[in-house]
C-alpha cells in the first residue's frame, strides 16, 4: 500500500496484523442530484468464495447494505461513477442470482474512462487478479465511456488522474455550498498525501506522485473537501501546503 516506504515507517501509520495486513475501508458516496441518485464507487460486492474472503478478511457488508441503511435500493440508482475498475471498486457492479451474474444496479448508467474500460477487458495490470470479466461483462450495455475531462452530469466533473492506472479518474462534485473531490486511489488514505507514498501496484509511480500533488494543491487553493476511499478512520479531509509539501488534515 505504500510502495517504496519501508515498514518501519508505514507501521507508524497503520498497525499490521500477523499476516502483514492493515485495516482499510472501501468507501462510496451517495449523491442526490437533479439527474437522480448517483453512486460513486461500487465496492467489492458479495461474490467471493471462502478462501478469497479469508485472504482479504472482507467484512460481510456491501454497498447494497449501506444503501439500504440510507433508505435507497439498488434499483433507485440512476448513475454509477467509478474511479477505476479494480475489484475493490467495481466488483459490486454485479451479483449472483442462482448461477447467473446480473447487474446490481440495473437502471444505472455507469461512467468510466474509455481507457480504463479497455484496459480492464484486456486485464492490463501488474496485478493478475484485479480486473475480472465477471464484474464487467454483465454491465457492458450500461457503460458510458468518456475520453478525458468532462461533465457527464450536472455538478459532476471527471478529472483524469493517471498513475494508479492509465485510465484512473477522480470525481469532482460541486454542490450548492461545497465542493467534494473523490480522489479514489490517487490518494486512498490520509497518509498517501506523502509524495513517496504511492501504491506498489501503481502502473506509473512517478506520474502518480505528480498527479496527486497537483490535485491536492488545487484542492487547497479551491478549498475543496477531499473524500478518502480507503482510509479506515477518516472519510473527509482538507488539503494544506506546509513547507512546500501537501498534507491532509482530517475533517
Amino acid at each position: 500500500m505504500f510502495g517504496l516506504i519501508p515498514k518501519t515507517m508505514w507501521s507508524q501509520w497503520f498497525t499490521p496484523d500477523e499476516q502483514n495486513r492493515i485495516p482499510l475501508t472501501t468507501r462510496s458516496l451517495l449523491v442526490d442530484t437533479s439527474d437522480g441518485l448517483v453512486l460513486v464507487e461500487a465496492g467489492y460486492g458479495d461474490k467471493w468464495n471462502e478462501k478469497e474472503r479469508a485472504m482479504y478478511e472482507f467484512a460481510p457488508r456491501t454497498v447494497v447494505d449501506a444503501l439500504r441503511e440510507h433508505g435507497a435500493t439498488p434499483d433507485a440508482i440512476a448513475h454509477v461513477v467509478l474511479t477505476h475498475l479494480h475489484f475493490d471498486h467495481a466488483a459490486g457492479l454485479t451479483r449472483k442470482v442462482g448461477a447467473e451474474l446480473v447487474s446490481t444496479f440495473p437502471n444505472a448508467r455507469i461512467h468510466v474512462q474509455r481507457q480504463e474500460w479497455q484496459d480492464a477487458l484486456a486485464n492490463k495490470s501488474t496485478m493478475t487478479k484485479t480486473y475480472f470479466r465477471s464484474h464487467l461483462d454483465p454491465v457492458a450495455t450500461q457503460m458510458e465511456l468518456h475520453d478525458g475531462e468532462c461533465e457527464p452530469l450536472e455538478g459532476f466533473k471527471l478529472l483524469p488522474s493517471i498513475g494508479h492506472t492509465w485510465g484512473h479518474q477522480s470525481v469532482l462534485i460541486q454542490g450548492q455550498d461545497k465542493t467534494v473531490l473523490f480522489l479514489g486511489d490517487a490518494c486512498p488514505t490520509m497518509h498517501h498525501a506523502h509524495p513517496a507514498a504511492s501504491l506498489g501496484y501503481d502502473m506509473l509511480a512517478y506520474e502518480s506522485m505528480l498527479t496527486k500533488a497537483s490535485l491536492l494543491k488545487r484542492a487547497a487553493q479551491e478549498q475543496w473537501i477531499i473524500a478518502l476511499d480507503h482510509d479506515p478512520t477518516h472519510a473527509y479531509a482538507s488539503a494544506v501546503e506546509v513547507d512546500g509539501r501537501m498534507m491532509l488534515h482530517p475533517i
